[in-house]
């Protein structure tokens, strides 16, 4: 059985940091691309990072690029998202998912796994 489970989440005011992690288990974790999704209230949600297993492969959505950083522990089977300069925007409910196979995977649709979420508040 493949679970994703997330922590990390919590309060921080704008211009703070945050790092997420994911621990996945019950799945070969090198056949998988990770990402980082994020739903905030009243919107869909929007893919925020990817990462190949080997971790030569990192994409991220324009809003983020230059303040959030997504890594991977191959050992750990733990993926993470540490989120720099947090603005209000970046409130949201934050998931980890899997997607099979290799290269960029920015849509949702392509992600079969899913974890739970971890909440993520900003405070101006």
């Amino acid at each position: 059985q493949v679970q994703l489970v997330e922590s990390g989440g919590g309060l921080v005011q704008a211009g703070g940091s945050l790092r997420l992690s994911c621990a996945a288990s019950g799945l070969t974790f090198r056949s998988y691309v990770m990402g980082w999704f994020r739903r905030a209230p009243g919107k869909e949600r929007e893919f925020v990072a990817g990462v190949s297993w080997s971790g030569d492969t990192v994409f991220y959505t324009d809003s983020v690029r230059e303040r959030f950083i997504i890594s991977s522990d191959n050992a750990k089977n733990t993926v993470y998202l540490q989120m720099n300069n947090l603005k209000p925007e970046d409130a949201a409910v934050y998931y980890c998912a899997a997607a099979p196979g290799r290269g960029r995977r920015p849509r949702t649709d392509e992600y079969y796994f899913w974890g739970q979420g971890t909440q993520v508040t900003v405070s101006s």
